[in-house]
């Protein structure tokens, strides 16, 4: 995909992460990367208004990717990268501050992603739609939410 073609469509310009799902090698890490550019300035939000960013992004995300999916003929196109915006920022809903935590939570939320345990890899298969696109993200997003967490606990650091 060019980003000529993206800037032509908002929408698919969003659903590939404003580009940074272009990159020919490992597209949902550098969509991934791009999140965190976006989490730094979201990471000021108070807890309730940062989930509820989250909540809006994934109805959003599974409008915007169900459309790019329509568009470009193929259920979950690897440079759809939208859904790995949303997985990231949940994994970092009430995380510790500090860029040791974003670098945790990133290796922490890809390692799910792309690994896909029970039950990620079965929503991943049987899921379809925008919908489908989202949902694997946003569970390996909540399970390195989980393994974040644990690690913030193990290190008796309180916030």
């Amino acid at each position: 995909m060019h980003l000529a073609r993206l800037a032509r469509d908002p929408l698919l310009l969003l659903a590939f992460g404003f580009g940074s799902g272009c990159a020919r090698k490992a597209p949902g890490t550098f969509g991934t990367l791009a999140a965190v550019a976006l989490y730094w300035p979201l990471s000021y939000l108070d807890g309730p208004v940062y989930g509820a960013v989250c909540g809006a992004a994934f109805i959003a995300g599974c409008w915007v990717c169900g459309y790019a999916a329509d568009r470009l003929g193929v259920h979950d196109h690897p440079g759809i990268v939208f859904d790995e915006f949303v997985g990231f920022w949940l994994t970092m809903l009430g995380a510790p501050t500090g860029w040791v935590w974003v670098l945790a939570g990133f290796i922490l939320f890809r390692v799910f992603d792309i690994a896909k345990p029970w039950p990620i890899k079965w929503l991943d298969r049987n899921i379809k739609g925008g919908v489908g696109i989202m949902i694997d993200d946003v569970l390996a997003g909540i399970f390195a939410a989980i393994c974040l967490q644990l690690l913030h606990l193990g290190t008796g650091q309180f916030a």
